[in-house]
C-alpha cells in the first residue's frame, strides 16, 4: 500500500501503513511532472534498465486505490501497441540476475489481493498475453486481520481462487507479510515473524517455493531487509521510484504506483521514466511520519 489520502470511501484513515498525502495534491504534482516530462522528451520513452508498476485495484469503486477498468484497460492496450513485453516481478528479477536487460519490458503487480483483480484485470491480462504479480498478506487473506485504512473492506480473494489463479498461467502470488503493519513500528520477533511467516503459509497454500516479498507500504529499513534475506525471499520489492539496473539492490527492487487519477499521460510518464525520481521532500516526509522502530527507512512513494 502506498500514498493515499486522509480518507477512502469517505472514511478517515487509521496511522500505520498507509501514508496520508494528500490525494489532491499528489494526483496535481504528477500531471505537472508528466507534462514537463512530455514536453522535454516529445513523450520518448526511456528505455534504461527495467521499470515496475504496482495498482492496488482495478474497479469502479469510489476508492483512491482504485483505477477503474477502463483506465486499466486504457494503459494495457497502450504498452501492447508500443510493443511492450509484460512480465511479473520474478520475471523481472531474473532478467536482472542474467545482467540480460530486454528492451521494451516492464514488470506488472498488485498489491493486497483484492477480488476486483480477478474479475476486472486478469481478462485484460490474458487478452495480451501479458503476466503479473499479486502480493498477499496471508492472515489479510484468510480473515485472521483486516486492512485497518478499511471500515468496510472491499472483497478479497479466497484461498481456493488463489491457488487457481496461481496455476492459471498470467497470475502469480508472492508475500506482503502477514498482517500489513508498519514494519518499522514493531518490535525483531514481530517484523521477523510477519515476513518469515507470510512465506511459509503461502508456500503451504500454493505447493511451491515463494520468492519475492513486497514491503507494506515500501517502509523498510537495514533490519527488514535483513530479515527478508534470512527468511530466504530471492528478491523484495519497494516503492522507491526509478528504473531497475542489474546493479539495483535485488531486495530493494524499484518499483511505480499507478494512481486512480492517473491519465494516459500520467501511465505513459511513469512508464517512460517521466517519474524515476522521488517527489520533493518525501524523504523527509517518510522519516518524521515512519520513522519509528529499529533502523531508518527507505524512500517509499
Amino acid at each position: 500500500m502506498t500514498v493515499g489520502s486522509p480518507a477512502i470511501n469517505g472514511r478517515s484513515m487509521i496511522a500505520g501503513a498507509h501514508p496520508t498525502i494528500p490525494y489532491q495534491l499528489k494526483a496535481a504534482i504528477t500531471r505537472t511532472r508528466s507534462t514537463a516530462w512530455l514536453l522535454r522528451t516529445r513523450g520518448l520513452a526511456d528505455m534504461k534498465g527495467l521499470r515496475i508498476i504496482m495498482y492496488h485495484r482495478v474497479a469502479d469503486d469510489r476508492d483512491e486505490l482504485a483505477v477503474s477498468p477502463a483506465r486499466f484497460r486504457q494503459h494495457m492496450e497502450f504498452l501492447a501497441s508500443e510493443g511492450y513485453r509484460v512480465l511479473d516481478v520474478p520475471g523481472v528479477a531474473d532478467a536482472l540476475v542474467t545482467e540480460e536487460l530486454p528492451t521494451r519490458t516492464i514488470g506488472l503487480s498488485f498489491d493486497d489481493g483484492y477480488r476486483d483483480i480477478a474479475e476486472n484485470a486478469l481478462p485484460v491480462i490474458a487478452e495480451y498475453g501479458f503476466r503479473a504479480t499479486v502480493f498477499l498478506s496471508t492472515g489479510v487473506t484468510d480473515g485472521r486481520a483486516r486492512f485497518s485504512w478499511y471500515r468496510q473492506q472491499p472483497p478479497l480473494l479466497a484461498w481456493h481462487e488463489v491457488v487457481e489463479l496461481d496455476r492459471g498461467g498470467s497470475l502469480e502470488f508472492e508475500a506482503h507479510t502477514v498482517t500489513h503493519p508498519n514494519l518499522l513500528a514493531v518490535d525483531d520477533q514481530r517484523a521477523m515473524a510477519e515476513i518469515a511467516d507470510s512465506k511459509v503459509e503461502l508456500e503451504e497454500r500454493l505447493g511451491r517455493a515463494v520468492s519475492v516479498f513486497s514491503y507494506p507500504a515500501g517502509l523498510f529499513g537495514e533490519r527488514e531487509r535483513r530479515f527478508v534475506g534470512e527468511a530466504g525471499y530471492r528478491f523484495a520489492v519497494s516503492c522507491e521510484p526509478g528504473a531497475n539496473l542489474t546493479t539495483t539492490d535485488r531486495l530493494a527492487l524499484h518499483r511505480r504506483q499507478i494512481d486512480a487519477r492517473d491519465h494516459l499521460l500520467d501511465f505513459r510518464a511513469k512508464v517512460g521514466g517521466g517519474h524515476d525520481t522521488p517527489l520533493p521532500l518525501r524523504g523527509v516526509y517518510r522519516r518524521l511520519r515512519y520513522g519509528e522502530g529499529s533502523g531508518r527507512p527507505r524512500l517509499a512513494s
